[in-house]
C-alpha cells in the first residue's frame, strides 16, 4: 500500500502543468515565454486566521490561488503556473483531498494557471497553505507601487468592504441574507486581464484595508494620500450593513488600488469599461508628509489589518 502522502499526490497529479513531470521529480522545469520578465509572488492562508474552520473545503484552494493571482494583478501580469505547500492534520483523508483539488481545478481553468509542484506535510496545528505564483510581463513593464505623483488621482476596482463583512456574518455579527458577503470573503476576484502599464503611476492590491494600503502607496511615493470616505464604492449589501469604518480598514478586498494622472483618467475608464470591472476615483496624492488623510463621515479604530 502506498503511503498517504502518496495517496494525496495523486488527488494533485491532474492539476499538473507539463512542466511538472507529472509530480514525481523533485523539481518541475518550464521555458518562460520568449522576450518577457517573470513576475514571482508567495502568499499562505492559515486556519483560523484567513479562512475558518467550517469553511467548505473546494474553497480553500481557490482563496489561496486568488489572493496570489490578485498580487500578478498588481502587478499587471500574465499568471502562468503556481507552486502549492499544504500542510493539514495527519488525520486529513482521501476525500479532503479530493475536495481541495476540485476547487483548485475550477480556478485553474478560469484563469488559465495550472501546477508545478509542491510539498505536503502534517501538522498539529491548524492547516495552512502556501502557494508560489509564477507570472510574467513585458520587459521592464512590471506595475510598482512607487511612482505616484503629487496630482496623480487615486482610484480604486470594485467595491470595498465586502470582504470584511462577509468574515463578520460568517461569524454571525452581522446578516447576509444572501450570502453576497461570505461570498466575497471566501472567493475574491482577482482583477487580472487590465492593460495599465502606461496608464497607471502606481499599483497594488487592496489585502490589509483600504486605509492602510492607500499608506503603503503614500510611502513609497514620499506624498500625502487624501481619501474621501464618501467616494469609496460599496456594494447594495455593504451599504445596507452600515458599517463603512469596517470597509475602510477591514481588508480582504483585493479590489486594485491605482495612482492616475489626470491625463490618463480616460484612459483607464476606457480600460476598465473593456474588462468590464468597475472603477472610482477615491481621492489623490498631494504633497506632504507620507500619510493618508481621510475626509468624511466615518472614524476608524484603526486603519487596517496587521499580519503580527
Amino acid at each position: 500500500m502506498l503511503p498517504a502522502e502518496f495517496d494525496r499526490i495523486a488527488c494533485l497529479r491532474g492539476l499538473a502543468a507539463p512542466g511538472a513531470l507529472g509530480l514525481l521529480d523533485d523539481a518541475a522545469v518550464f521555458v518562460p515565454p520568449p522576450g518577457r520578465e517573470l513576475v514571482v509572488s508567495a502568499d499562505t492562508i492559515v486556519e483560523g486566521v484567513h479562512f475558518l474552520t467550517d469553511d467548505p473545503v473546494e474553497t480553500l484552494g481557490r482563496k489561496l490561488l486568488r489572493v496570489n493571482l490578485s498580487d500578478m494583478a498588481a502587478m499587471g501580469a500574465t499568471p502562468l503556473h503556481y507552486l502549492l505547500a499544504v500542510s493539514v492534520p495527519r488525520k486529513t483523508g482521501t476525500t479532503w483531498f479530493e475536495a481541495f483539488a476540485r476547487g483548485l481545478a475550477l480556478d485553474q481553468e478560469a484563469f488559465g494557471v495550472s501546477l508545478l509542484g509542491g510539498d505536503t506535510t502534517s501538522t498539529p496545528g491548524p492547516i495552512t497553505l502556501s502557494a508560489t505564483v509564477i507570472g510574467h510581463v513585458a520587459g521592464g513593464a512590471a506595475l510598482r507601487r512607487a511612482g505616484a505623483r503629487a496630482g496623480d488621482g487615486l482610484w480604486v476596482t470594485g467595491t470595498v468592504g465586502d470582504g470584511a463583512l462577509g468574515l463578520l456574518a460568517l461569524r454571525g455579527e452581522l446578516a447576509d441574507p444572501d450570502g453576497a458577503l461570505a461570498q466575497r470573503y471566501r472567493l475574491p476576484q482577482p482583477r487580472l486581464g487590465l492593460s495599465l502599464w502606461g496608464i497607471v503611476s502606481a499599483a497594488m492590491d487592496v489585502s490589509d484595508g483600504l486605509v492602510q494600503d492607500c499608506g503603503h502607496l503614500a510611502r513609497a511615493a514620499g506624498l500625502s494620500v487624501e481619501l474621501d470616505a464618501s467616494a469609496v464604492p460599496l456594494s447594495a449589501a455593504a451599504r445596507q450593513a452600515g458599517r463603512l469604518d469596517v470597509c475602510l480598514s477591514g481588508g480582504d478586498d483585493y479590489e486594485l488600488l491605482m495612482a492616475v494622472p489626470p491625463d490618463a483618467e480616460q484612459a483607464l475608464r476606457a480600460e476598465c469599461a473593456r474588462a468590464g470591472i468597475g472603477i472610482t476615483r477615491i481621492g489623490r496624492f498631494v504633497t506632504g508628509d507620507p500619510e493618508v488623510r481621510v475626509t468624511g463621515p466615518v472614524v476608524l479604530a484603526q486603519a487596517g489589518w496587521s499580519h503580527f
